[in-house]
């Protein structure tokens, strides 16, 4: 089963609210869902964005593929770039500069 994160809209007309939604990529927009990892406001000003980021790792993880929109909010959050530090392995949230800083210190190249 191919799984996707993307929107699913809700909210009234002309005032609409989004959820992310971790779905069978066969279903269509507003159908069944599996979970929801976050919510997405654009009407207000900023727009809110609320996102469960241990949930979306884990389904990165396992293999979900995102939307172009969810893709755009990802890396406003800055869970992508996160996302692709892990996968270098580098240390989440280290700084270039301070694993240079450790490797003086202990004496590595």
């Amino acid at each position: 089963m191919a799984v996707t994160i993307r929107l699913r809209r809700t909210g009234k007309n002309k005032y609409p609210c989004y959820r992310l939604a971790v779905v069978d990529s066969r279903v269509k927009r507003d159908g069944r869902f599996i979970e929801f990892v976050g919510y997405y406001h654009p009407m207000t000003k900023p727009h809110t964005i609320k996102l469960k980021e241990d949930r979306i790792f884990k389904w990165l993880g396992d293999g979900a593929s995102y939307s172009d929109t969810v893709g755009s909010l990802l890396r406003q959050s800055g869970i992508l770039e996160r996302w692709h530090e892990m996968g270098s392995g580098k240390a989440v949230g280290e700084k270039p500069e301070a694993k240079a800083e450790s490797r003086k210190e202990t004496g590595e190249n």
